[in-house]
């Protein structure tokens, strides 16, 4: 048996009518750039995450940087952030000539750890990114307690979590900005690249609004500053509005996926030899990835591959100790949580429309490496 770690291809077969008709609605229409499609996903966004403004963006990257640039960040401010996270987190705060300080992460939600956020604050420090890594939100109501108190904003990247809740609360919608992926892995995903900024303050909307479209909206060629171009394409948003009235039911599969994980892990006698995802109390998760840690991450990874289980190694290299970092300063120990995290980390297949037989599979042969070491 071959199980793949994400196919994106059965989830096309489903919905196949309903997206070649939208592509040809776009087709029709003759409108490929931001337009109507982009605008009915804009306020349908808007309206689920419970957030005043959203604008569609080139990418979840895009809806960082243009979040920072709305807040004035300029050459060595300083952003505080995770160093447990996909790369662009931080890369849009080097793009801008900024600092990234790395604060370690929550050993049960892999989650940036609040306690630990206020001793890294200084007279340069102007925000915070929180990010909700693999789908669980961090613990947001202390994040923004600091946040007030120091007069920092606060912007949440949640391209792993659109849905995921916090105490009730969407995630993305809890900060002054929110930034959502659409990159085609992610729970709503497109084909191609796209993603959503989610603006609490109306003035930080208009300027996020008129830096996406190269300094000016509406489009006058009269650009009042210099921006970039970060719009959403017609077509990626025409295969969102297909997909995204589906976003709940999806997740609530993948929460049932990972409980159904968790069973068949009991059941095999592995909760000793290996450790599943923690759920927070206040948290309801998408579960983007369903991460295990192992102390033999990557012997099991290549016995999985032998056997044709496909896995994700998220994230192999707390962010700081990348070679793009390496003047940094930061050394191995600084972020004694991250390191081993990283160190051990296992990603395994996850989407909704994994079966039972499959799951089965996985865990029989974890089961499998473990009964022969």
């Amino acid at each position: 048996m071959n199980v793949q770690i994400l196919d994106l291809k059965k989830q096309y077969e489903a919905l196949k009518p309903q997206i070649q008709t939208a592509i040809q609605r776009v087709l029709d229409q003759g409108i490929y750039v931001l337009g109507p499609e982009v605008q009915k996903l804009e306020k349908d966004l808007a309206q689920y995450v419970g957030s005043p403004h959203a604008l569609g963006t080139s990418s979840g990257t895009d809806a960082l940087l243009l979040a920072l640039l709305t807040i004035g960040i300029e050459p060595n401010d300083e952003v505080i952030t995770t160093p447990l996270s996909f790369v662009a987190t931080s890369e849009v705060i080097s793009f801008l000539k900024a600092k990234p300080v790395f604060v370690d992460v929550d050993p049960q939600t892999f989650c940036i750890d609040p306690t630990q956020i206020e001793a890294a604050i200084t007279s340069k420090t102007k925000a915070i990114i929180p990010v909700h890594i693999f789908g669980q939100c961090a613990d947001m109501d202390p994040i923004l307690d600091i946040a007030k108190k120091h007069k920092l904003f606060v912007i949440e990247d949640a391209c792993q979590a659109i849905g995921a809740e916090y105490k009730g609360r969407k995630a993305g919608s809890m900060g002054d900005f929110g930034a959502l992926s659409f990159y085609p892995s992610k729970n709503l995903g497109t084909y191609g690249d796209g993603g959503m900024l989610f603006v609490k303050d109306e003035k930080n909307f208009i300027s996020a609004r008129e830096y996406r479209t190269h300094g000016e909206y509406p489009k006058t060629y009269n650009h009042k500053k210099i921006g970039m171009n970060a719009r959403l394409a017609a077509l990626p948003a025409a295969v969102l509005n297909v997909k995204f009235p589906y976003i709940d039911q999806w997740n609530e599969q993948r929460r049932e996926k990972a409980q159904t994980y968790y069973r068949l892990f009991e059941e095999a006698g592995l909760l000793n030899k290996i450790t599943l995802p923690k759920v927070a109390s206040y948290n309801k998760p998408v579960f983007h990835l369903y991460v295990i840690l192992t102390q033999h991450k990557n012997n099991l990874i290549e016995h999985l591959k032998s056997n044709g289980i496909q896995t994700g190694n998220h994230f192999p290299t707390p962010l700081p100790y990348l070679e793009c970092y390496k003047e940094a300063g930061y050394i191995k120990g600084n972020l004694p949580n991250a390191e081993k995290i990283c160190s051990q980390t296992v990603s395994l297949p996850m989407y909704p429309e994994l079966t039972l037989e499959e799951q089965q599979y996985v865990v029989s042969k974890i089961r499998h490496y473990y009964s022969n070491l």
